[in-house]
């Protein structure tokens, strides 16, 4: 290897997360954060919710009044504004269902159950199967052969396409592909999820990807996506599928692309590792994670989710007004354990489709069950 690789890799390994167990316990990172940030509050909660959904309402009310009437080279301009803005308000509201599925909402697992159930049908999200699938991919983060969804490809399971895909073009292909199917076809096909030996998919109640437990409640998963469906299709019928699509479906697409590029980001990164069965351990695995900072107006809009990923992964139950808070009484202890991101968007999911290929063992370590994310034309 030349030198300037050598300093090259010795550089980029600095600013790898540790792979080593941590000096650290779970216990002693939930005794430096204040006990307040524990307490689930539904009256707090609930002010997010109102606001968000306000807002919502707001820019409802002026893309159904204000932009119909604007002259047309405008109007043009002020329809992808509104999909942008609504989208991001839409995703905090699916931000919340996802809380609730943490029960980080309120105290009340009913209240969170029932809450989360409508927030997340209208988001087109199945919440109690996502809420199972989500909750394995907590408990399994970055085992190789558990973990439910972020799993990289191995050297030798790599498409033959991939090769082709290689370069400019093909990653903004790739980049595209997974921004805009990565939820749903995840949700309706368990694609990017761990493999199963038949047919996987978030609306069957007797997918493997489910226990007996949970089949029943799967099926309210999908009776509340129908009756959405339903009245999606009323609202249509009455105003027409186009003043539909421009006034919902297309910020809801808008909210499956944020969705997909942050979780994908917060977990594919090529400072951080995976763990085979010999090495993984629930810490270590749950530190295999990034914070991501989007500035200031995405970080509130989404309410810091991105940025305190970290902190969610090890305490899924602090409700996210305490999050920054959590997060930054943690950071001293984590040490090299945590790392924030604060690339562009745009740079940072370019860097990861390129760097990011599949993942092996550093033939030189002596820890031979972790495992590093690398690019295609990777040398050792």
């Amino acid at each position: 290897m030349a030198a300037d690789e050598v300093c090259a890799s010795s550089s980029h390994r600095k600013q790898r997360v540790p792979s080593e167990k941590p000096p650290f316990t779970l216990s002693m990172l939930k005794k430096a954060i204040p006990a307040h940030c524990f307490q689930r509050s539904l009256l707090r909660s609930s002010s997010f919710l109102v606001s968000d959904f306000s807002v919502c309402c707001t820019l409802f009310y002026l893309a159904k009044t204000c932009i119909p009437i604007l002259p047309t080279p405008l109007n043009y301009v002020a329809w992808p504004i509104y999909w942008s803005v609504m989208g991001a308000f839409m995703t905090a509201l699916w931000i919340i269902g996802h809380e609730c599925g943490h029960n980080a909402f309120s105290e009340y697992q009913w209240v969170d159950n029932i809450l989360g159930l409508i927030l997340h049908s209208a988001l087109m999200t199945p919440f109690f199967s996502f809420k199972y699938t989500h909750g394995k991919h907590h408990a399994k983060t970055a085992s190789l052969t558990h973990d439910g969804v972020y799993l990289p490809r191995l050297k030798n399971s790599i498409p033959w396409y991939s090769k082709h895909l290689d370069n400019p073009a093909g990653r903004v292909i790739h980049i595209g592909c997974m921004l805009f199917l990565h939820l749903p076809s995840y949700i309706l096909f368990n694609a990017f999820g761990q493999k199963q030996d038949r047919f996987a998919s978030h609306f069957d109640p007797y997918s493997p990807i489910f226990t007996d437990r949970e089949r029943p409640q799967v099926v309210i998963s999908d009776a509340g996506i129908l009756t959405a469906l339903y009245v999606f299709y009323r609202v249509s019928k009455a105003h027409g599928f186009a003043w539909f699509s421009c006034t919902y479906l297309a910020p809801l697409v808008v909210v499956f692309v944020m969705v997909s590029s942050t979780t994908y980001l917060n977990h594919t990164n090529p400072t951080l590792p995976r763990y085979d069965d010999s090495e993984w351990e629930w810490l270590r695995g749950s530190l295999s994670t990034i914070d991501l900072d989007f500035g200031f107006w995405v970080n509130k809009i989404t309410h810091d989710v991105t940025k305190t990923h970290i902190c969610h992964h090890l305490f899924p139950m602090i409700s996210h007004y305490h999050t920054v808070e959590a997060t930054e009484a943690i950071k001293p202890i984590l040490g090299d354990y945590y790392q924030i991101d604060s690339t562009p968007l745009h740079k940072m999911l370019y860097r990861a489709v390129k760097g990011c290929v599949y993942a092996e063992q550093d033939e030189e370590s002596l820890d031979k069950g972790v495992y590093w994310y690398r690019p295609h034309k990777h040398k050792i």
